[in-house]
């Protein structure tokens, strides 16, 4: 069986010239659009009969009408993914296809044909390697006569047709010497043959460096292989510890890069002991050549031994992580006396490439809340302006300062208006008050695009909006809006305009991790429960009575807000009695600690608060004890050893390890802190 690539033209020998036209006077264009990117994917029998076998395509059409222009009936009316067959003559054409959307609006391609019934000549094959795929090779082919040419790639895969000049892309499983054999078709019963034995080849180092670390604080870094930051001197990347790994250090562009071959496990032995107890993560790059390679990573502490998370490579391309040390402490790591790491590659007897080893903390003075990062369910988006949806994707360019799985895309579709958008809204009001401005990650095509930013209330009856412009065309950079100026109200809608001022080219733009931003060199308490809004589900254990909301019953010292939560230990409860309710993924990576106000009849009594991800099958939890008896206080939970998880329930335990005796308790202002 043959693959066929869309041949794009109705020619057996072909001239292709395009002519649209599109019937949009009785439809508002806002609500549909006219058909799109109408085409053809044609077939031709090698038999001199000139059939040809033709199969309309198109973005938002419902039928297809073809005029073959030889004067003959035109087809009827057909269903996307209907072909029809015609047989012309020996000579030149001029046919049309017209596509129909569900409201009746068309659009209508012409283009000549020229049709020769000569076998291809002069076939000319060009073959090679691509420069940065590994075992991927590109076929063009070019002849006179020619309408389409096979590959036959030589490793028992189905030959693959395509166009004439345009390239084939092919793949293989491994390495090595093949057979490739292309046929030139035309119309005509001969076809013409060129072979080539070919060496595909294997890419087995990067040839690009990891993407470029950020300029840190030395306060924040402690960098153990980097040329971005001052290195550990003295450190031993290849200490004798009995593997059979090898080692190589390779300069790719004046950068120095690790290389450890034939891996099973593998050493580095510190120049100093470092004491990471201070940072926040630890950053590595790691590239291999080979599928279905995992490392686990081992930081070994002198007092507590070796710890390690495993991530899954994937090949031909540099994989950059930043793992929390949480993930590590909470395995029982100490961080403050971290003199080894080890690196276990599975299966073994593979290589890996490593750079920019260290670990790091974000600068103090600047705290941000994660507004949308596109990884979990997609906003709603809602468009304007006649551009195309918008939708969430995979990261076409995960490099530089955006390397995360999922992005969203907007097109700005060709022709659609100066001030097309689009926009969504947020679970709940962004904090203005704490975050006087907003990050956006973006990638534009062009340099120079303004990018504008607008936030809106619930009706739009109070908006802000603030224009950046774009510095680099083709990668990701961070743009920061100062919404310091923005009309104090609850804005729930964020809308984006790329190239705003300009109608749209076709061209497609990026943005991603929509962050709230604060850097005005406080770190700024982000409260997730204050009880003043929507009642949350409270769900209660343990023999109690139900939490209530009720109004301050003091109003005074620390907390004079209006509402807070009743928490009844009635008599005779289990010691472990308690109450959660649900919130939002709380983000422990930038504030580690929860602080939360409380009101206990007596002093000494335990609060224990407790971190439960969806099932609890992940949890953390805190103990503190009241200082003072019917007055507010503020407890301070320290959550830095937590496990690294989507921590969504929060659970309180008043007076725990004691039965029940009718004391109430009250709090409020769960916030995150550091």
């Amino acid at each position: 069986m043959k693959l066929f690539k869309h041949i794009l033209s109705l020619s057996i020998f072909m001239l292709a010239i395009y002519n649209c036209t599109t019937d949009d006077e009785l439809v508002d264009l806002d609500a549909i659009n006219a058909p799109t990117k109408v085409s053809a994917a044609v077939t031709v029998t090698q038999d001199n009969t000139g059939q040809v076998t033709i199969t309309p395509l198109a973005e938002g059409a419902t039928s297809f009408m073809v005029d073959f222009g030889d004067n003959s009936a035109p087809s009827a009316s057909m269903r996307p993914g209907s072909s029809v067959n015609h047989v012309y003559e020996e000579g030149t054409y001029m046919a049309s296809i017209t596509a129909t959307g569900l409201n009746g609006l068309s659009t209508t391609v012409s283009q000549q044909i020229e049709v020769s019934f000569k076998a291809p000549e002069n076939l000319l094959v060009t073959i090679e390697n691509d420069a940065t795929i590994s075992k991927t090779v590109h076929v063009t082919a070019t002849a006179d006569f020619a309408l389409s040419y096979n590959v036959d790639f030589g490793d028992g895969s189905d030959p693959i047709m395509t166009n004439i000049n345009d390239v084939t892309t092919y793949t293989y499983q491994e390495a090595g010497t093949y057979t490739i054999t292309v046929t030139a078709f035309s119309a005509a019963t001969e076809t013409t043959t060129y072979t080539e034995v070919f060496e595909v080849t294997a890419i087995l180092q990067p040839l690009k460096n990891a993407p470029p670390q950020p300029v840190r604080d030395v306060a924040n870094v402690i960098s153990i292989f980097s040329d971005a930051y001052a290195n550990i001197e003295g450190t031993d990347f290849y200490p004798n510890w009995g593997q059979a790994t090898t080692y190589n250090q390779i300069a790719l562009n004046g950068n120095s890069i690790i290389q450890y071959g034939n891996l099973n496990y593998q050493g580095v032995q510190f120049g100093a002991t470092v004491d990471a107890s201070q940072m926040e993560f630890l950053h590595i790059d790691v590239w291999t050549a080979d599928e279905n390679v995992s490392l686990d990573i081992f930081p070994i502490s002198i007092a507590t031994g070796e710890k390690s998370v495993q991530k899954n490579l994937v090949a031909g391309q540099w994989n950059s992580y930043n793992i929390p040390l949480s993930d590590f402490t909470s395995q029982g790591l100490s961080m403050d006396d971290i003199h080894q790491f080890k690196f276990v590659g599975t299966p073994a007897g593979k290589t890996i490439f490593i750079d920019n080893i260290y670990f790091y903390k974000a600068p103090s003075g600047t705290t941000t809340s994660m507004v949308q990062d596109f990884e979990g369910t997609p906003p709603v988006f809602t468009t304007f302006g006649n551009i195309a949806n918008t939708e969430v994707v995979s990261n076409p360019d995960p490099s530089g300062v955006n390397t995360t799985a999922k992005v969203a895309k907007l097109s700005k579709t060709s022709g659609s208006e100066v001030w097309a958008g689009t926009f969504f809204e947020t679970t709940s009001p962004l904090d203005l008050v704490s975050y006087s401005k907003i990050s956006v990650k973006t990638w534009s095509p062009i340099a120079g695009a303004v990018v504008k930013l607008k936030l809106e209330n619930q009706d739009a009856s109070t908006v802000h909006e603030v224009d950046l412009t774009t510095t680099v065309a083709n990668a990701w950079e961070e743009l920061i809006y100062d919404f310091s100026e923005a009309p104090t109200t609850d804005y729930v809608r964020i809308v984006i305009f790329f190239d705003f001022g300009n109608a749209g080219t076709g061209a497609d733009y990026y943005y991603d991790q929509i962050q709230l931003v604060n850097d005005s060199g406080a770190s700024q308490p982000i409260v997730f429960q204050n009880f003043e809004g929507t009642v949350p589900t409270f769900t209660t254990f343990g023999n109690i009575a139900d939490v209530q909301v009720v109004d301050n019953p003091e109003s005074s010292g620390i907390n004079t807000s209006g509402k807070v939560a009743q928490l009844t230990k009635t008599s005779g409860a289990e010691v472990w009695a308690g109450s959660f309710f649900e919130t939002a993924i709380l983000d422990l990576t930038n504030n580690s600690k929860i602080s939360v106000k409380t009101w206990s009849p007596k002093a000494g009594a335990v609060v224990k608060l407790k971190l439960e991800n969806a099932d609890a099958s992940i949890v953390h939890e805190v103990d503190l004890n009241t200082t003072a008896a019917n007055v507010w206080e503020t407890l301070v939970y320290d959550f830095s050893g937590a496990a690294v998880a989507d921590y969504m329930r929060v659970v309180i335990f008043f007076d725990f390890g004691n039965s029940g005796d009718d004391s109430t308790y009250y709090y409020d202002d769960f916030a995150l802190t550091n």
